[in-house]
This record gives structure tokens, sequence and C-alpha cells, in this order.
């Protein structure tokens, strides 16, 4: 009876590990973001493949695949492709995700006056996190703060 005890505590600390390893190993998603203007990307892994998209400075993406000097990538309207590994950084730049627009506030929260109002696809470079509320700064100089759920990544 006690060896089975044992044997059983065993097995489920064994199921809890593989199960908090595989956790962890979604949420260490990479995200990246196109290093200038005109990238494109591909639907195969070399230049002879035709051009899918083509996307511009900051724009973020993931990846999702890897091979040689290519990677795969996803946007965050899950298009996919193959960009040059040499075309993209790692980055801090996140895009609005919501359905139409997203409030820019002077503070992390629904109670600070907004400062601007971003369409879907504008994509901002992140300066700091609160909680669920990113503070960000557009192209135009414009910093303010947005609700995470109304961005990407």
């Amino acid at each position: 009876m006690k060896t089975r005890f044992f044997h059983t505590c065993k097995i489920a600390a064994v199921a809890a590990s593989l199960l908090l390893t595989t956790s962890l190993d979604t949420s260490a998603a990479e995200y990246v973001s196109v290093v200038k203007d005109g990238v494109n990307v591909r639907t195969g892994p070399s230049t002879s493949n035709p051009v899918y998209m083509e996307l511009f400075k900051g724009y973020p993406l993931k990846v999702i695949d890897k091979k040689d000097d290519w990677l795969k990538v996803q946007d965050f309207e899950n298009d996919s492709g193959w960009i040059y590994a040499s075309l993209i950084e790692k980055s801090n730049t996140v895009i609005v995700s919501a359905d139409t627009r997203a409030n820019m506030r002077s503070g992390p929260g629904t109670d600070n006056p907004v400062v601007a109002t971003l369409e879907r696809g504008v994509i901002l470079n992140v300066i700091e996190r609160q909680d669920k509320w990113f503070k960000v700064k557009h192209l135009s100089g414009t910093e303010g703060w947005i609700y995470s759920p109304l961005l990407w990544p």
C-alpha cells in the first residue's frame, strides 16, 4: 500500500513537471519586427517564391518556424509567410488589433482623458507596462497608455 502511494505521487510529480514544461514552451513565443519599409514576405523560404505581402518598418511578427536564413512569421491577423532573417530584429513594437479603434489615454486607466484615437493596424513602440496597460509612443511622437487587449502581441 505504501509503495503504491509513493509510486502514484511520483507519477503525479512527473506529469505536473511535463505540464509545466509544456506551458512554459508555448508562452515563450518569439516576436520580432521589420527593420525597414518595403520588406517582402514570401510564400516560401527563397527569393524564387512569390511575394505574399510587403511590410513596413516596425511591423511586429511572431516567429513560427525557421529554415536556414529564413523565418516563417505570422502577423496579428494570422497571415503567415517567409521573411529573410536579416530583415527583422528583436523589437518592442505592438500593433493596434482592436476591431475598430483604440483610445490612447494620458494614464493607465479608463478614468484618464483620451489623448488620441488610433485605427486598427497602427504600429506603436512600447515604453512601459503597468498591469494590463502599455505606455506607448506613436511615430508622430504622441505618447499615452493603451489597454493591452487592444494590442498585439
